[in-house]
């Protein structure tokens, strides 16, 4: 790549970069020099799991790492026991060191998903931090003042509502600034809610005689429901552990962003350049390629990126037969994982559910025979509960009145049901993932 090209690409989807002419500067003095620059990127360890959300970062050092640069994942150990007061309107509560261990395990592992391993520093800050002696963090920090913290929002907010700011959490800008000081960083990332903090870093450094590092931000990443950010606490996340499938189906069928948040995604998900992603822009706008493709090809992508090429393109597979599958009995809700092995098994990896393929994909299903009443009508909890879908007539007879249960796709709130005069098989579901079929017989005399 050319200098330029370098630049477009780390800075791809970046909100803050301070400064972009800094930055020039040291990717050309690192190229000319042979001596990769040293990326830094701190995660506190606060959850066992990742999601995509995270991922906008790790795939940003990936792109330094590309390019050859020297990559540090840094795990909070210590910073995790004060806690980040970023975005909170109360002290957060610290973790305990057993959580803190754990955690961090399991990110190690994930990171691995994306990042290359053989090229990636693993640290830990409390290797300097907690040889922080009392005087070592009474000298760090007389190099900030009160003033300047609190110029930051989440501070200045709590300030002015009356609301508690303990001593403790002053630390916590200053301690990831020293983070930058003894990695000797020359770019640190972080999402755009870490702007305060990184600036700290930028500030501090030349008092110990270092170069100010690079400030780069990647913005929060909106979750599928095109509002919040990505967050399990919303619901609206894919974690990086789900299968392919569950990966795929989300993206596709649960995303409802705009398209502006989808093309967010493909500029912060994946390693596609600026050039390719605009290229893929132009064709949508001239109508060769449909909201569609564009969501299974993001889906594809991502998929492949985290579980390989062979479960991505099963995971599609998956994906388009059960859309098939709804479209033939009209269903909004998810039809079960169980329901597209049926399909899989028994009508084979068409592209095209034929007559004949549905025909055995309805054969496949569990199945009830199921006598009306002499009134014509049928007691769902009773067949549900004989299916195994629910533990009780009560619960059953909740789910129906609920709305969770559908009969050909439409869905039935009435404990008794009227089947139609003159058909015989149904499909029912309950919830998202129980399918059967019901052979519905005349009353007996």
């Amino acid at each position: 790549m050319t200098l330029d090209e370098q630049l477009g690409y780390l800075t791809k989807g970046c909100v803050d970069v301070v400064r972009l002419d800094e930055l020039r500067d040291k990717v050309a003095l690192s190229h000319q020099g042979g001596k990769p620059l040293t990326v830094k990127v701190g995660f506190d360890p606060t959850a066992p799991d990742l999601h995509l959300g995270h991922t906008v970062l790790i795939r940003k050092m990936k792109h330094f790492q590309d390019l050859g640069h020297r990559v540090v994942f840094l795990i909070g150990d210590f910073t995790g026991l004060i806690g980040d007061p970023t975005g909170r309107l109360k002290t957060r509560p610290p973790l305990s060191r057993d959580e803190i261990a754990a955690n961090a395990e399991t990110y190690k592992h994930q990171i691995f998903k994306i990042l290359d391993p053989e090229k990636t520093v693993v640290d830990f800050n409390s290797r300097w931090l907690g040889a922080l002696n009392s005087e070592g963090w009474i000298r760090l920090a007389a190099r900030y003042n009160v003033a300047r913290m609190l110029e930051r929002r989440d501070f200045k907010q709590r300030y002015e509502s009356r609301q508690p700011i303990a001593l403790h959490e002053f630390l916590y800008p200053l301690a990831q600034a020293y983070d930058s000081v003894a990695l000797e960083a020359d770019v640190e990332l972080g999402g755009t809610d870490q702007l305060f903090n990184l600036n700290v870093g930028r500030d501090i450094m030349p008092s110990f005689g270092l170069p100010a590092q690079i400030v780069m931000t990647v913005p929060l990443l909106v979750g599928l429901d095109g509002v919040e950010k990505m967050s399990k606490s919303y619901g609206n996340y894919v974690g990086i552990n789900e299968p392919a499938a569950v990966m795929v189906e989300k993206i596709v069928e649960r995303f409802h962003g705009s398209d502006t948040v989808m093309w967010d995604y493909f500029t912060l998900l994946t390693d596609l350049s600026p050039a390719e992603i605009d290229e893929l822009r132009a064709r949508f706008e001239r109508g060769e390629k449909k909201a569609s493709d564009l969501r299974f090809e993001l889906a594809r992508t991502i998929a492949r990126d985290f579980h390989g090429e062979a479960a991505a393109d099963d995971a599609e597979r998956a994906v388009r037969l059960r859309q098939q599958v709804r479209e033939r009995i009209v269903m909004t809700d998810a039809v079960s994982g169980e329901l597209v092995d049926a399909v899989r098994q028994e009508a084979g990896e068409r592209s095209v559910m034929t007559d004949a393929a549905w025909g055995e994909l309805v054969d496949a299903l569990p199945k009830l025979d199921v006598e009306v009443e002499p009134d014509g009508s049928v007691g769902l909890p009773r067949v549900i509960v004989k299916l195994g879908f629910a533990p009780s007539t009560s619960e059953a007879a909740r789910q129906i009145k609920a709305g969770g249960v559908r009969i050909d796709g439409n869905r039935v709130v009435d404990v008794r049901w009227t089947p139609q005069s003159g058909k015989q098989v149904f499909v029912l579901t309950v919830g998202a993932r129980k399918v059967a079929r019901l052979k519905v017989a005349a009353p007996a005399e």
